[in-house]
């Protein structure tokens, strides 16, 4: 071997003196190569740590954890309701248990991957942990973290929870998301120059400098990459340093080279000191290679826990050993999956599961923490691997922060919405070129009779149309806005970023900018082209009622979006309301004709009042000419008003009933974000 190395080298001596100009140029090229791949690719590669854990270490032990799932209670309320079933009952044999006998135990600077086939109970481990387990009990077991029973107040100060599905605003930037989060998340005792450099330090360790100020992005709009947004997604839990981060099918959606640069992500944030529990359906080899730990499960029940590196030796060992250049993980969660095809391949499979998950409880009976491994000696993994006295029961509980209060969270709340608003330009756009066109058509209708008064029918149904025709365009517009919202609200009200208060008052005075411009572009021009009754104060009066009007049927529509889970519910009950008091507004049919149900509509119908004021502002106190044949009988405004039964109140106390009917949606609104589940379609 000497001699042949020796040959190499003679061989590589004698070639350099006869090669020299092309050798070194074919090292420069190359080198030149490397540095360009370096810069491309030197967010991926570089495994430095910007942002590391610093607290205590951190402990997730699952004890002997049996878990019932009521699987009725999975399907929504207005399913069950389109199959003419009771929402609110539940069977007995719809009760299923979703976890069998789980126990394993995980610390500071480890990964733990769970992985299995569809059903296997992932998606209930995570549910579980994370207390979000809605629709399930737990019948026996106990979940341990930092050697206390685990309680909703102590996941809330120690897990973070990302969650399978991104819900992002799109028209804000990278920065100006995790910015406003840590605006809101961050203790007060905080300076503005210390969150600032937790943005640049999450933005660093993440990976995410080449698009900090690009757009987040959704479907519709163009933004960052999938994986750039999945990383803005964990970035934004990351913001507050939490010892154990736990994600909920990180890769799903992303193509195998992003979710293995995401992946890449994780496992550096475990050598940070944290403890990441992340679940996955069949991740491919190189992926597998950078878990520190794997919980395979099936059915509910374990069939291995323990080392990555050590699953081909279990499993090899108990006579299923994985082909050569086959993924173990592809192998062996096809291995442990029950086929369905027929009724005898399910009973062959699910008893040759049941007979590896009892092997494998047998294997690990004597491990304290219920983790295989091949060596008697547990090996250290992570950082605290030295220190498991410590970490065996550290029974240490993080101190609570003061975290912002109302009037912060509305601040911010409300600078964010305006911010993610105005950006989306096509869409103010196309809202202002709507308000436009509808009142030049309406106004051009009119249009043309100078000093001739309109008749008083054509002048009543054109301030009927007025008040009655725009607030329509309105309603969907609020109520397909709050629905792509609702899973970010529910998400976030979850996790205690804000309550609903700051939130109430920010959405609803957030939508006041786009309000006051809407009604301007549609209240002026159809005032002149009509030739409405002239004069700065009938115009003010008459702008301030639409406006009320308008704002009145933003929060209907607003009410009825917090009402109802699903777009279709909400835009047909908020249909059928507006249109009920369209029909009881006082022009289709006289109120004095309405029979008692539509007439105790027409009490709380925002359009008869708003009707019943623009009668007032152009009739009341003015007389109009009748032509009757060769005679003009002049006929008082007031005894027009008192024919139609629209001079019942005086003008001031139509703006005080518009205003009270507003209050009253707007509380309504408050008492639905308040104590109804913002819960989104997906997470039925």
């Amino acid at each position: 071997m000497a001699e042949k190395a020796s040959g190499e080298r003679g061989l590589w001596a004698g070639a350099v003196p006869q090669d020299a100009s092309l050798l070194k140029e074919a090292l420069t090229c190359h080198v030149a190569q490397q540095g360009l791949q370096d810069s491309l690719f030197s967010s991926e590669s570089d495994n430095s740590l910007y942002f590391t854990y610093s607290g205590h270490c951190n402990t997730l032990e699952v004890q002997d954890l049996n878990y019932q799932v009521d699987m009725a209670s999975q399907v929504p309320w207005f399913e069950k309701l389109a199959q003419f079933k009771v929402p609110w009952t539940s069977h007995k044999d719809s009760c299923k248990l979703g976890i069998q006998n789980l126990s394993f135990r995980v610390r500071s600077g480890q990964m733990l991957a769970i992985i299995g086939s569809s059903g296997c109970g992932r998606a209930s481990v995570l549910d579980v942990i994370t207390g979000r387990g809605h629709g399930g009990k737990i019948k026996s077991g106990q979940i341990w973290i930092n050697g206390q029973p685990s309680t909703p107040q102590l996941v809330r100060k120690c897990v973070a929870h990302v969650r399978q599905h991104d819900q992002l605003l799109p028209n804000l930037t990278v920065r100006e998301t995790l910015a406003f989060v840590a605006q809101l998340r961050l203790p007060r005792t905080f300076s503005q120059a210390q969150r600032d450099k937790r943005v640049d330090d999450v933005i660093a360790e993440l990976r995410l400098r080449q698009c900090a100020n690009t757009r987040v992005g959704n479907t519709y709009m163009r933004g960052v990459s999938g994986g750039e947004r999945r990383r803005v997604s964990i970035g934004v839990q990351l913001l507050w340093n939490p010892g154990i981060l736990i994600l909920d099918e990180p890769t799903s959606g992303l193509d195998s080279f992003t979710a293995h640069n995401l992946v890449r992500t994780l496992s550096r944030l475990a050598k940070g000191n944290r403890l990441v529990l992340i679940s996955l359906h069949q991740p491919r080899s190189d992926i597998f290679r950078l878990f520190d730990l794997v919980l395979l499960m099936t059915s509910g029940t374990t069939v291995y826990a323990g080392a990555a590196q050590h699953m081909v030796h279990y499993f090899t060992a108990a006579g299923h050993p994985c082909p050569r250049y086959s993924n173990p993980a592809d192998f062996y969660v096809d291995l442990t999956s029950i086929d369905r095809r027929s009724r005898e391949q399910e009973v062959a499979t699910r008893e040759k599961a049941q007979s590896l998950a009892a092997l494998f409880q047998e294997k690990v009976r004597d491990f304290d923490d219920f983790l295989w491994r091949a060596e008697a000696r547990q090996p250290g993994v992570g950082v605290c691997g030295a220190r498991q006295a410590l970490l065996t029961d550290t029974g240490h509980v993080p101190t609570s922060p003061e975290l912002p209060g109302p009037v912060q969270q509305f601040t911010m709340l409300i600078r964010r919405q305006i911010s993610n608003d105005f950006r989306d330009l096509p869409t103010l756009l196309i809202h202002g070129a709507q308000a436009c066109l509808m009142s030049l058509i309406i106004g051009f209708l009119y249009y043309g009779h100078g000093a001739t008064k309109l008749p008083v029918m054509d002048k009543a149904a054109l301030l009927f149309m007025i008040g009655g025709l725009i607030p329509f365009n309105v309603i969907l517009d609020v109520i397909a806005k709050c629905h792509l919202e609702r899973a970010m609200l529910y998400y976030e009200l979850e996790d205690g970023l804000y309550t609903a208060g700051p939130y109430f008052f920010a959405k609803i005075l957030g939508e006041l900018p786009e309000h006051c411009a809407y009604i301007v572009i549609y209240a002026m021009p159809i005032y002149w082209l009509a030739n409405l009754r002239p004069g700065p104060e009938p115009l003010l009066l008459h702008s301030l009622l639409v406006w009320l009007v308008v704002f009145c049927c933003r929060v209907m529509a607003l009410v009825t979006a917090a009402l109802l889970p699903t777009f279709h519910m909400s835009s047909f009950f908020g249909n059928a309301l507006y249109n009920s008091f369209y029909l009881t507004g006082g022009f289709m049919i006289s109120l004095d004709s309405l029979w008692t149900v539509p007439a105790w509509i027409s009490k709380v119908s925002f359009l008869r009042w708003c009707f019943e004021g623009l009668m007032h502002i152009q009739f009341k106190g003015l007389t109009y000419h009748m032509a009757v044949g060769n005679l003009t009988i002049p006929i008082p405004g007031d005894v027009i008003l008192s024919s139609m039964d629209l001079n019942s109140y005086p003008l001031y106390a139509i703006y005080l009933i518009l205003v009270s009917i507003t209050g009253g949606f707007m509380a309504l609104y408050y008492v639905s974000l308040r104590f109804i589940k913002q819960k989104p379609r997906q997470d039925w």
